[in-house]
């Protein structure tokens, strides 16, 4: 099945972790990817490589989504070479874990400049130049928002973290509003724990793994699996989908209900 024959589509935060997983199921089915990265050049660059192995063109792109004059220097680039954007996902994001009490500003104020500013960013350029283009398929565009359970679920020493991701999940539903005299459509998705290079960086494969036990399905969200989720957000088939928040956690929020035998004193 190749959906996005044909189609661009621009990733944010693409080297590695979902947004790669994101870039490469699109790139499967036929979309051309701008690979957005700030860090991490030789994974953007196997990334790019991988695109391309699969028939689809690449464009690589270094910038710091958190710098507002970069992200619309991207877009610009990117419209130059492949001539429009069709999907736009933005998903770079950073977190830095630490209790609200000890929690050091600079850390702080970088986690919002990244994982909100940034988002807010990346949603309005690719909005702008979603506007100005002529509609190719049934949707002008589609923009997908990628959040995070720690939207909904208050996770200690992620404060910051915690409230970007609530933010951007107003902000999607927001912009789903304003843009659909335009028929573009945005939806978020909802992450639960995936897993990705980032996530050892708080922990080691004995307790990811022990962790993965406690979960319903027995096993951490792999990046496909949002990249999946993404593909069908973006394609002809979610066409009359819009201001959604799709949950791709395998269980993880349902599996913090209290215990049956709990609720049932309740």
């Amino acid at each position: 099945m190749r959906r996005f024959e044909g189609q661009v589509a621009l990733i944010t935060g693409a080297s590695r972790g979902i947004g790669r997983g994101i870039a490469l199921c699109l790139a499967e089915e036929g979309a051309n990817i701008v690979v957005h990265y700030r860090t991490h050049p030789e994974e953007a660059r196997e990334v790019v490589e991988a695109v391309e192995n699969l028939g689809g063109q690449a464009l690589l792109w270094r910038a710091d989504v958190a710098d507002r004059a970069a992200v619309a220097s991207m877009f610009e680039g990117a419209v130059r070479h492949f001539g429009r954007i069709d999907i736009a996902v933005a998903n770079a994001a950073m977190s830095v874990r630490q209790l609200v009490a000890d929690a050091d500003w600079e850390g702080v104020r970088r986690t919002f400049e990244v994982s909100q500013f940034g988002v807010f960013h990346t949603c309005q350029f690719a909005a702008q130049q979603m506007i100005r283009q002529e509609q190719l398929r049934r949707s002008k565009g589609k923009i997908i928002i990628i959040s995070s359970i720690h939207a909904v679920v208050p996770v200690p020493a992620s404060a910051p973290y915690n409230m970007a991701k609530a933010a951007i999940n107003h902000l999607g539903r927001t912009l789903a509003a304003e843009l659909t005299e335009h028929h573009i459509n945005v939806n978020i998705i909802n992450p639960g724990w995936i897993d990705t290079p980032g996530e050892r960086k708080y922990a080691t494969e004995e307790e990811i793994r022990a962790g993965a036990q406690r979960l319903p399905w027995k096993r951490l969200g792999a990046i496909e699996d949002i990249g999946k989720a993404a593909a069908f957000l973006a394609s002809d088939d979610a066409d009359y989908i819009t201001g959604a928040t799709l949950l791709v956690d395998g269980g993880f929020v349902l599996g913090l209900q209290l215990p049956s035998d709990a609720a049932q004193e309740g």
